[in-house]
């Protein structure tokens, strides 16, 4: 058992790595593994044919049936003269079906529960394993099947886009099929995230003669023809440019009647532009943020922006928000207070000591929910530190971690609020996760931005506190037990051991 769990944990951590380190489609995000990562991530792959299921004896239970290997794909060094091989069985036992199955820990081996293939998806997986692991040829092999009549391969295609580098997709241009893809963007059956990849394809191989198309789909007051938005604006913008910041402006930054699932695809778009484009320079980029200080009740979506991109001209503007804060866009003060500790200026620490005198408290959240990877403690105005205590101040710690002193405190804040979902700098696949409303993204405002400002040293400032070893191993031990519990029933659930029978 521990072996399974080793190699269960050593599959799901490399997994891992692999999507958090690939830079991907910038809109798009992997509905599950492709075949091509599950096979290489473990020790056996076979294509097999059913030749013996008995009954199904429960609703829905698995049941050990043996199947006929007719293809090594993976392992054959393991499998030697292994003819059939037995592995739990969901469904009607129809004889002569034909599965991939993976198998693991070559000593004793497990399969995995068939995946059942049609003749062609069993070309498919034949040629997948084929390809190179990178380059243009592996792309233009899956553009094929993007939309496939086989709903299994067009979305292990689309997955493959989905995972693959941006870059990937401009080497592709010469060889994209624009009008398919507008073919695809039209229609309002396809699945968002599906949209946002051909939005994102085409915001590659299109041209000024798709603006018409694009600026009917943004004026649009069809719900359906806004699905995958955020890629839509983002393309839209790609391909006119800054000319095209005035039409986003009117329609959703600038008007306060625009939903605020569609202001926030706007911030979106402009987001990536700002980070991972060069289309449009920032400074006019940042001048159609600065249209949301006029919507005080969403300006905290952007505040980390301004930060990041180290546009400072809103500090005073940001200071009166603070103040005039009520009910409404109370959210609005733990963003600034963010913002004044990285703003250089020597008036931004003035500030940060006439705020906290006004509402200590967002001093204390903007501590304890968004804490610098290197983070002290304000000076008053009468030069005592404020207590460490108070401010709850913590060196080197992940965003978003409380130590283990604090969650009694802070629970009735956040015992109903969701995770954000606004994405850090860099992170391209956060701009194709679905449309949300605030109150799964913030509590009160706190967490809309968790992810925002990070990694940079505080210049406001003053010295370096560190965090205790009791919050380190409750912060650490937590997830990896949490995690090894996890593991315990994955494996108990997808994986039966050939040997023994499945109950």
């Amino acid at each position: 058992m521990l072996t399974r769990l080793v190699i269960l944990c050593g599959a799901l951590v490399s997994t891992a790595a692999l999507l958090t380190n690939a830079l991907a489609c910038p809109f798009c995000a992997a509905v599950s593994q492709t075949f091509s990562q599950e096979i290489e991530s473990m020790d056996a792959a076979v294509i097999a044919k059913l030749v013996e299921a008995p009954e199904v004896t429960a609703e829905g239970a698995g049941v050990e049936a043996t199947f006929e290997i007719t293809q090594v794909l993976k392992g054959k060094e393991h499998l030697g003269d292994t003819k059939s091989i037995k592995s739990l069985y969901y469904g009607e036992g129809r004889k002569g079906r034909e599965f991939l199955i993976l198998g693991t820990e070559p000593e004793n081996m497990m399969w995995s529960t068939p995946t059942l293939l049609t003749d062609r998806g069993v070309k498919y997986v034949n040629q997948v394993i084929k390809l190179p692991a990178t380059g243009n040829d592996r792309y233009v092999f899956f553009q094929d099947y993007l939309e496939d009549e086989d709903e299994m391969l067009a979305r292990d295609a689309y997955d493959e886009f989905a995972n693959a580098p941006y870059s990937a997709l401009f080497e592709l241009k010469p060889k994209m099929k624009h009008d398919q893809l507008v073919e695809w963007i039209e229609n309002p059956d396809i699945a968002a995230n599906r949209r946002r990849l051909y939005f994102t394809m085409l915001g590659v191989c299109g041209t000024k003669a798709d603006l018409p198309l694009l600026e009917k789909m943004l004026n649009s007051d069809e719900r359906a023809s806004k699905s995958g938005l955020d890629a839509m604006i983002g393309c839209y913008l790609t391909l006119a440019g800054a000319d095209g910041l005035p039409l986003i402006e009117k329609l959703y930054l600038a008007n306060k009647e625009a939903e605020y699932a569609d202001t926030y695809a706007a911030i979106m778009a402009l987001r990536f532009h700002g980070t991972e484009t060069d289309v449009i320079e920032k400074d006019r980029l940042l001048k159609s943020l600065h249209l949301m200080l006029d919507r005080p009740s969403l300006a905290d979506l952007v505040i980390a922006d301004f930060a990041r991109w180290e546009d400072w001209s809103v500090m005073d503007k940001l200071v009166k928000l603070f103040k005039e804060a009520d009910e409404e866009t109370s959210w609005v003060r733990v963003p600034v207070i963010r913002y004044l500790m990285a703003c250089p200026k020597p008036e931004a620490k003035d500030y940060l000591v006439e705020l906290e005198k006004i509402d200590p408290d967002a001093m204390k959240r903007a501590q304890t929910f968004f804490p610098f990877q290197s983070q002290a403690v304000p000076t008053r105005a009468d030069g005592d530190k404020m207590k460490e205590e108070t401010l709850l101040a913590m060196a080197e710690v992940d965003d978003n971690q409380l130590p283990p002193e604090l969650e009694e405190n802070v629970s009735q804040q956040t015992e109903n609020a969701a995770p954000s979902e606004t994405p850090k700098t860099g992170e391209q696949t956060a701009m194709a996760k679905p449309q949300v409303t605030r109150d799964e993204i913030s509590t009160d405002g706190d967490r809309a931005l968790a992810a925002a400002i990070t990694g940079g040293a505080t210049t406001n400032l003053d010295q370096t506190s560190t965090v205790g070893l009791l919050q380190r191993v409750f912060s650490t031990s937590i997830p990896i037990v949490v995690t090894f519990v996890l593991m315990l029933a994955i494996s108990g659930i997808l994986w039966n051991p050939g040997n023994k029978t499945s109950l």
